[in-house]
């Protein structure tokens, strides 16, 4: 597990961390409470890898995609596995494309090993320590 203790203004560098770890996983899960910075770093890793389309949490529509290189989704209003089953996820996961995951844990019985889980705690001082963890 490696851990970075960050402020935004370092988020950028963070994302080259984590493209570098994560390059070879199509899989990546975003954990964190609500305003942790989840969309905010997403956002940033997108700008890195040269995705031109605008970034969004897919709230409402489950799954984002962007350029037609990667899936975004957003588990939070899922109640239950099922419903990601219903709405087509596993051919999004096993599509080889990356797929990106915020609010993973509904879904984590049915995610592909490895993959790369993208802890982040807010901290009162608005900075925000990242945990990233590969799950085998």
């Amino acid at each position: 597990m490696k851990y970075l203790n960050i402020g935004v203004e370092n988020l950028p560098q963070v994302a080259d961390e984590i493209i570098r770890i994560g390059k070879e996983l199509p899989i990546w899960t975003f954990v964190g409470n609500l305003g942790a910075g989840k969309t905010t770093l997403i956002k940033i890793l997108a700008n890195k890898l040269h995705i031109q389309d605008s970034i969004s949490s897919p709230t409402f529509s489950y799954v984002n995609e962007y350029d037609g290189k990667v899936f975004h989704f957003d588990c939070y209003r899922l109640g239950s596995l099922e419903e990601a089953l219903d709405f087509g996820i596993e051919e999004y996961l096993d599509s080889g494309k990356p797929c990106w995951i915020e609010w993973p844990q509904i879904i984590e019985p049915i995610l592909p090993t490895p993959y790369l889980e993208i802890n982040i705690e807010h901290n009162e001082n608005i900075s925000r320590n990242i945990y990233l963890k590969i799950i085998k």
